[in-house]
């Protein structure tokens, strides 16, 4: 049996790559591997941090042995974290890498970690250069490419990012796989019950932190096109603001849609986030910049249709026609979308493009990929 340690976030941090290590972790057992988490014991210094708080009050998963150990900005603590990963003797770490600023923790453990050991890691890596970009992203980057062995990527564009820091390493190009652990979908009457919500529209859904390159304001305006106001639509928005929301709230004063839209800006716990996707329609992701999402990925648990916008990675997940639709990036390609979908009655049949192709995205896919990049 291998023992693995998987090193990056988890509970009681909050968010979706902490659930999908914890997801993943899951599946390595139910493989017959002997799996240990070591998280953030500190993430990111408040200052550094955009939302109001970085702690869930969700329980802690059960079956999972997680430490709380690492700590982003302590030097003396990055060689502690690494000497605890060598007394663990791991035959392999997986890391989750998603920002430059874990650059220099995260690889200073894998180096002290590893010195004097035959231990492998492989590197899941969400992205490789930063939507939002910031000082020394590059340098940053290039020391923690340099501790891993291969890497996992979810989307062709990190791949290709990645080959600016190593034409050498070996990688691999496995889908986020579905989201399956955020309950089973509800009807939508009980969904729209329980968030007070009318059953008399059509729900569109924006879910997740509110960024600004996710281009909330994008879809925001597509509500406002004018082919739009006979149709009963209401548009949901779920997550906290790491954008300016008073810019937001006033966009929509501006554009009178006002009554069109429900703002439930907060951190939406696990148990919650079923009743938002079984109470949607389309999920719909204008996003201006995107590597891969696991938002899609709830969407395919969730069996929902969405709106992606040709960036990144998210053109590979959804079959334009099919399971959603693929658009520009731009408020007028957004609302002839929506358009399509509602007035041609689309639902039933994208729906069950979706529940078809869902299955193209599983975690023991991703179990088999790692470890075919571990020998």
């Amino acid at each position: 049996m291998k023992k693995i340690v998987l090193l990056g976030p988890a509970h009681p941090l909050r968010g979706g790559i902490a659930s999908s290590n914890e997801r993943l972790a899951l599946e390595l057992q139910k493989e017959g591997f002997e799996v240990v988490l070591y998280s953030f014991s500190l993430q990111y210094p408040s200052i550094l941090f955009p939302g109001k708080s970085q702690f869930t009050d969700d329980p802690p998963p059960p079956g999972l042995k997680i430490k709380t150990m690492l700590n982003s900005v302590w030097p003396i603590n990055w060689w502690k974290t690494g000497r605890a990963l060598r007394r663990e003797g791991a035959d392999l770490i997986i890391v989750r890498f998603w920002i430059p600023f874990m650059g220099p923790s995260l690889g200073t453990v894998l180096r002290i970690a590893c010195r004097g050991r035959k231990t492998r890691v492989v590197c899941i890596s969400d992205n490789i250069i930063p939507h939002e970009k910031r000082p020394f992203d590059r340098l940053f980057t290039r020391y923690f490419v340099k501790a891993a062995h291969a890497f996992i990527v979810m989307s062709r564009s990190v791949g290709e990012e990645l080959r600016q820091f190593s034409r050498t390493l070996p990688y691999r190009y496995v889908p986020h796989p579905v989201y399956d652990n955020y309950g089973d979908p509800l009807g939508r009457e009980e969904a729209l019950a329980h968030l007070g919500l009318p059953a008399d529209k059509h729900y569109l859904l924006f879910f997740g932190f509110i960024r600004e390159y996710k281009g909330l304001d994008i879809l925001l305006e597509a509500l406002a096109d004018k082919r739009l106001s006979d149709l009963p639509l209401h548009l949901l928005v779920a997550g906290e603001f790491y954008a300016d929301e008073a810019r937001c709230k006033q966009l929509i004063a501006d554009l009178g849609i006002a009554e069109r839209v429900s703002l439930h800006d907060r951190y939406i716990p696990q148990a919650e986030v079923r009743y938002y996707f079984s109470a949607a329609d389309l999920l719909v992701q204008p996003y201006r910049s995107a590597t891969q999402s696991g938002i899609s990925q709830l969407a395919y648990h969730f069996e929902k249709p969405m709106i992606v916008t040709r960036v990144g990675g998210l053109p590979e997940i959804v079959d334009h026609g099919k399971t959603g639709y693929v658009v520009e990036v731009n408020p007028g390609a957004v609302a002839e979308a929506i358009l399509d979908f509602f007035v041609h009655k689309r639902e039933k049949a994208f729906g069950e493009g979706v529940k078809a192709a869902k299955f193209r995205f599983s975690w023991a896919y991703m179990v088999q990929a790692i470890v075919s990049l571990s020998d």
